[in-house]
């Protein structure tokens, strides 16, 4: 199950739809550049639920077809310049979405349902705007009680980073319960951690409820400080001014360009 991050980057094959966290839940940074050198394109990614730095560099590099999110930044370093280029010059397809409904089609895949009811999306833009999400009268009421019905999503791969994993291919996820989320929905979970451990995650009381366990996972990498320039909960914070200097670069498709161009500080 152990493998590196090129060898994992490999498994993703032009056309699949890839599940990224949200940019404070594990993003595996680590696996970017990989990816990137891979070259597999024409992706479709799924925020869970909304997307950053990784979302963004992958745009740049031209790897991406769509977009299913409920926002795209880099938080306190601004907008995502290549995403937002990228929409008004029209180069990917954008699907609106809010937060509750990804996890909603999240959840309706997990439990092998077809869909998932909801209602908040009742009177909204992005309810005119999706012709895939349905609104029906509740059958257990009586007439003119309407409610959304968001369609399971399946991703092919999830990606993300955390923690720990042990020797068994058990992954710590702590309280992160959307990586889960992913994993379960998804046909391949690519995981890189801080660390591999030998004694077995869940196994032991105080790491048990947040563990993985393996079953749903496919690969796991090594990658001390995969997450960088972001944080990793209880490991290490988010370099904001890294994200301002991308932020500043990218605007530019050369500014981009040179930036992705330099090696990543270790």
């Amino acid at each position: 199950m152990q493998a590196d991050l090129r060898a994992m980057a490999t498994r993703i094959r032009p056309g699949m739809r890839i599940a990224l966290p949200v940019d404070y839940a594990g993003v595996s940074m680590a696996m970017t550049r990989p990816l990137i050198e891979h070259g597999a394109g024409d992706l479709d990614l799924l925020c869970v639920p909304t997307g950053g730095l990784q979302v963004d560099q992958l745009i740049g590099a031209g790897l991406v077809r769509g977009v299913e999110t409920s926002a795209v930044s880099l938080g306190e370093a601004g907008g995502a310049p290549r995403f937002n280029q990228a929409v008004k010059d029209g180069a990917i397809r954008l699907r609106d979405a809010t937060c509750p409904a990804i996890h909603a089609g999240l959840m309706a895949a997990q439990k092998g349902s077809p869909f998932m009811p909801m209602r908040g999306l009742i009177g909204t833009d992005v309810l005119r705007h999706r012709d895939d999400w349905r609104v029906i009268d509740n059958p257990f009421a009586p007439g003119g009680d309407p409610v959304v019905l968001i369609p399971a999503i399946h991703p092919d791969v999830a990606i993300f980073h955390a923690p720990m994993a042990d020797r068994f291919g058990n992954v710590w996820i702590g309280r992160r319960r959307e990586l889960a989320a992913m994993a379960y929905a998804s046909t391949e979970a690519l995981v890189t951690v801080e660390r591999i451990v030998e004694h077995n995650l869940l196994a032991d009381e105080m790491t048990a409820a947040g563990t993985l366990p393996a079953l749903y996972v496919t690969a796991i990498a090594a990658a001390p400080r995969g997450a960088w320039p972001y944080g990793l909960w209880g490991e290490y914070g988010t370099e904001t001014d890294e994200l301002i200097r991308y932020a500043r670069a990218a605007r530019t498709e050369a500014g981009f360009a040179e930036y992705m161009a330099q090696e990543v500080p270790a």
